[in-house]
């Protein structure tokens, strides 16, 4: 392995224990009561390097997955098989995100209590979905050619984050995410018939 792979394998361990760390604090002992280096100090490193990997300081430990799903989001729509719809590649990716948390994460329910009863972490949430939203409405714009602020891009990207918090606690969520998008995929259809990038937008 090369030293640029070992410090990129550092940094990247530093981060998730950063993370790991922050969550376990916050799920114990509530979100406020817990500081910045006591998270370092769990984690084994500076409070200079937490605040290397998180610059947006403590709301940011817990969203640290923030630029990677934007990221997947993007991809979704750019990178979807040829005949599939961004409504259907929109859906499918935020089912597999679903059952990766499910999975991987039994803590994913006490992690969505803490954000819901958290004033500071809902606001960070609301940047980060806004943020989202715009990098996901530039993709869907860009992806079908559609004129620049098409109302269009923005309603599909805006619904179709929105449907993940719509299923949040359902006992049928999965099938409530199809029905959603089902529904949206026949909007979208409808609105860009006329597109014939990808076999269809």
């Amino acid at each position: 392995m090369t030293e640029t792979g070992r410090r990129e394998r550092k940094k990247a361990a530093n981060r998730q224990a950063l993370a790991d760390a922050a969550l376990r604090l916050f799920l114990e002992r509530g979100y406020d009561a817990v500081g910045v280096r006591e998270i370092a100090d769990a984690a084994d490193v500076s409070v200079a390097t937490l605040f290397k990997h998180f610059p947006g300081g403590k709301e940011a430990l817990v969203f640290d997955q923030d630029a990677g799903r934007e990221t997947a989001l993007v991809a979704a729509v750019r990178e979807r098989p040829t005949g599939h719809s961004i409504p259907q590649a929109l859906c499918q990716l935020l089912r597999d995100e679903r059952s990766r948390q499910a999975r991987e994460d039994p803590r994913f329910a006490d992690f969505r209590r803490l954000i819901d009863t958290t004033p500071a972490l809902r606001e960070y949430a609301r940047r980060m979905w806004l943020r989202h939203e715009n990098a996901l409405t530039t993709a869907i714009n860009a992806d079908t050619g559609l004129p620049e602020n098409d109302p269009a891009c923005q309603a599909l990207a805006h619904f179709a984050l929105e449907a993940v918090t719509l299923v949040y606690g359902r006992d049928d969520a999965e099938s409530a995410l199809d029905r959603i998008f089902a529904l949206l995929d026949a909007g979208w259809t409808d609105t860009t018939k006329h597109s014939t990038r990808h076999g269809g937008a």
